[in-house]
């Protein structure tokens, strides 16, 4: 979900499409927040990693 979060990002920078850049912002952001919920030992949908 980080990767294409900066995949969308980078190409909405690049051809100047806006939601591209509105999506890769807000899945860039949900994947942070569930890789450090996984790294303090949350469970995350059930799952001690979401990965």
């Amino acid at each position: 979900m980080i990767i294409l979060g900066i995949i969308l990002l980078v190409i909405g920078f690049l051809t100047g499409i806006g939601i591209l850049w509105t999506i890769g912002i807000v899945l860039l952001v949900i994947g942070l927040v569930l890789w450090i919920l996984g790294g303090v030992g949350h469970a995350v949908g059930g799952r001690r990693h979401y990965w």
